[in-house]
């Protein structure tokens, strides 16, 4: 785990209610490429589902995590990218249960015509930094 500071800017802009504006930390940085609902054989987890396709890809981001010897404590940057915006409410939902929410991340998120296949309705990267061991 890392330490890492949470800041909120103090001169005019509006609190982050759901995010971060500011975090900042010092260690190893962690890029995780846009994970999507797809289970460990490939295949697609909750066609037309946003909760559960949700749930797959925070599944999916806590096993990239942890694979890079990093948890969720140590996320700095969530950037969504979802078909319809109606499906942010899922995505905080599944994003609850891994995070803080004293400590959520910086985050974006952004409307998409499409992802690389119909039936997918999200995809989320994330940016880590872990303490130097």
């Amino acid at each position: 785990m890392t330490a890492l500071t949470h800041i909120a800017t103090p001169d005019g802009v509006a609190p982050g209610v759901n995010y971060s504006h500011v975090v900042w930390g010092t260690g190893r940085f962690i890029a995780i490429s846009g994970q999507c609902a797809f289970d460990e054989k490939g295949n697609v987890v909750g066609e037309g589902d946003p909760v559960a396709q949700a749930r797959q890809v925070f599944e999916n981001l806590r096993r990239c995590l942890q694979a890079a010897g990093a948890t969720f404590e140590d996320v700095v940057k969530l950037t969504v990218f979802v078909t319809d915006v109606a499906y942010l409410p899922a995505v905080r939902e599944a994003r609850d249960e891994h995070l803080d929410s004293g400590r959520l991340p910086a985050s974006s998120a952004v409307q998409v015509v499409s992802l690389f296949r119909p039936e997918l309705l999200m995809e989320i990267e994330a940016f880590a930094v872990v303490a130097d061991r």
